[in-house]
């Protein structure tokens, strides 16, 4: 089975593959932000592993909204 490319997705596809990325990086951007404004008391473990696990898609930043704040 071939690789598909960009170009063998239909328009849906990729508009789709688009909104994902978008979310991703919004959603990433907004775990480093809460990081970096909590102290570390209200933060369940190190954050910086919770920084390094933050760029884990989609998992880190879904494992620190929900098991990593106080």
């Amino acid at each position: 089975m071939a690789k598909k490319t960009w170009n063998d997705l239909s328009p849906t596809q990729q508009k789709l593959v688009i909104a994902a990325g978008v979310v991703e990086t919004l959603l990433t951007g907004y775990v480093l932000r809460d990081l970096g404004k909590r102290s570390k008391e209200q933060v369940r473990g190190p954050k910086l592993l919770w920084r390094a696990g933050s760029v884990v898609q989609p998992v880190g930043p879904l494992a620190y909204l929900a098991f990593g704040r106080r």
